[in-house]
């Protein structure tokens, strides 16, 4: 039986700032984010598993990425935990906001990166991350495909 890609999409708002850029993103600031979530399988043969038909139900992989993307990054103020914001996060922690501390470069190509891993660790043996699709604005994205990778 043939693969077949699946894809889903969802919507959160995050800040963040880049420590170091030359331009207006080392500022606070934040986006209306789209990611795009592909990933490919068998549809399952079994007649008698409800999701006969299925490569994986849209609904299992909601709640895959909404709970290691979306329900952590929506509304979060996003620092690299290596520069001097980490100052401000402090500040903004206090003040009872939400922030996520990484080890990389808060930009929409690692960011993507990040999410391919967590996304990876919780999908069935059977079905592969294919690609991500992270949309920062409506004219700019970063993509990340499985076959890219070494």
């Amino acid at each position: 039986m043939s693969k077949i890609r699946i894809t889903k999409q969802f919507d959160f708002e995050t800040g963040h700032a880049l420590y170091g850029y030359d331009g207006k993103c080392k500022n606070v600031h934040g986006h209306s984010y789209k990611l795009s979530v592909t990933v490919i399988g068998k549809p399952i043969k079994d007649t008698s598993n409800v999701k006969l038909g299925m490569v994986i139900d849209f609904g299992d992989l909601k709640k895959i990425v909404a709970s290691e993307i979306v329900d952590k990054f929506d509304h979060a103020t996003v620092f690299n935990k290596n520069t001097p914001h980490i100052e401000l996060a402090a500040e903004l922690e206090k003040r009872g906001h939400s922030v996520i501390l990484v080890d990389y470069q808060p930009t929409s190509e690692m960011m993507l990166i990040d999410f391919a891993q967590k996304i990876k660790s919780r999908l069935p043996e059977n079905i592969e991350l294919y690609s991500l699709k992270l949309r920062e604005t409506g004219t700019s994205h970063a993509e990340w495909y499985a076959s890219d990778q070494e």
